[in-house]
């Protein structure tokens, strides 16, 4: 297929991606399913199970992506993204499906930790890269949109999957979802080819360089030996610390530093959740116009004012704590938004599936020390408030690294003008 073609048939692949990542992203409703797994095997094997005995499942689910993100990478950096799709949607769904039939924890981390886990992690590497390289003219908005789809998972999936297991059971409901996901899945990765190399877009022609753009492809060992790939995966952790500590423990923090009720906690889980979704997309187009340094930079600054609103919220201060969870939700969605693109920028699109696999791990750090951070904190001295410093802490690095990185470029650009000349 010639290239005129793909600048029509781009968008295409860009929705069949965006049905995929929607599809996948129903992993992050794992609370969902279990307190209902708790009950069933707790009477089966006669014990008894809460819902934070099974954390486990949901930790080992969310640990093990970057692994397929990076092997599956190389894999769709070769062949093309078809494969790559397909094996990781019959893991993801199988997985699913196996967790229908669990009689025990360890039968659980199996099916809904490593099978799940490792096809999500093929999936959504294969999608977004993808995805960022038929669309170099708007790489921002497309990591927005590709990103968004599987955030607003989290908000639509959770009450279909309690329908579900109301009506008829916890098991049927893994198996039902299951199967649903593995064909839409492994369908839509037939609509999602490989992107031919140096693809441009019909009248579109790539602008000079600027600080956040090289033109250069990058293999990962490559980047492995630049400056920028450090700066670029701490600052990543940096940001999203802030989010993560939040969006893991959203509900007890708005019953306990707050007092809100179940139901009003849920609906500010909502609310964080939705507005994560419009962060992606609102930073990502944002990022196409400033530059994604620059749209990361004013992330970490509005982070600050979202904790610091947090730490001074107190008892009924309901107004407070919104505003602070608002902030934290987009700016949460601005980093996982705007990477995709800013590591093709920086490093190329030809081996991007492997190179934001490797820049992926900053989140799974971030994944570990946000909750990390707030279960210490509160356990050392009764209350989530300190931990809202340290977060304070972290995007002020984060805002210091993204100075450094245009020091970094600036030298780096004036030594080659030096050198031409």
């Amino acid at each position: 297929m010639k290239h005129t073609n793909y600048s029509r048939r781009r968008w295409l692949i860009l929705t069949a991606g965006c049905f995929i990542n929607l599809c996948i992203g129903s992993m992050y409703a794992w609370s969902v399913f279990s307190a209902p797994m708790a009950d069933y095997l707790s009477q089966l094997n006669g014990t008894q199970l809460t819902a934070a005995d099974l954390a486990i499942v949901f930790v080992v689910a969310n640990s093990v992506g970057p692994v397929t993100m990076i092997s599956g990478g190389r894999i769709n950096d070769m062949f093309g993204p078809k494969l790559v799709i397909l094996v990781g949607g019959l893991m993801f769904g199988g997985g699913m499906v196996f967790s229908g039939f669990a009689t025990s924890i360890t039968h659980l981390i199996v099916g809904y930790g490593l099978l799940t886990g490792l096809g999500l992690g093929m999936v959504y590497g294969a999608t977004i890269s993808t995805s960022i390289k038929f669309f170099p003219d708007k790489r921002g908005l497309v990591g927005g949109l590709s990103t968004a789809l599987f955030g607003i998972s989290s908000v639509i999936i959770p009450p279909v999957a309690a329908a579900i297991t109301r009506h008829m059971g916890i098991l049927s409901s893994f198996k039902i979802i299951g199967i649903a996901f593995t064909v839409i899945v492994c369908v839509s990765g037939f609509f999602i080819d490989k992107c031919p190399d140096g693809f441009k877009p019909d009248g579109w022609r790539p602008p000079q360089k600027s600080g956040d753009t090289h033109q250069e492809n990058f293999t990962w060992k490559q980047m492995l030996g630049t400056p920028t790939f450090y700066i670029l995966l701490v600052l990543l952790t940096c940001g999203a610390v802030a989010g993560l500590m939040c969006i893991a423990l959203a509900a007890p923090l708005a019953r306990q530093m707050i007092g809100m009720s179940v139901a009003s906690a849920t609906a500010a889980v909502s609310t964080l959740a939705l507005l994560n979704v419009s962060g992606r997309v609102a930073a990502g187009v944002l990022s196409d116009k400033i530059g994604r340094v620059n749209t990361l930079a004013l992330a970490c600054v509005l982070s600050v004012a979202g904790l610091y609103l947090l730490y001074i919220a107190g008892q009924g201060d309901v107004k407070t704590f919104y505003a602070g969870i608002s902030v934290i939700g987009v700016c949460f969605g601005a980093f996982m938004g705007v990477f995709p693109g800013l590591t093709a920028d920086q490093f190329g699109t030809k081996h991007n599936s492997v190179n934001f696999g490797i820049m992926f791990c900053g989140f799974a750090i971030a994944g570990y020390v946000g909750p990390t951070i707030m279960r210490q904190v509160f356990d050392a001295t009764g209350s989530f408030k300190g931990a809202f410093l340290i977060g304070i802490g972290f995007c002020l690095a984060g805002f210091v690294l993204t100075g450094i990185y245009h020091l970094l470029h600036q030298k780096a650009r004036r030594m080659k003008v030096a050198a031409e000349h």
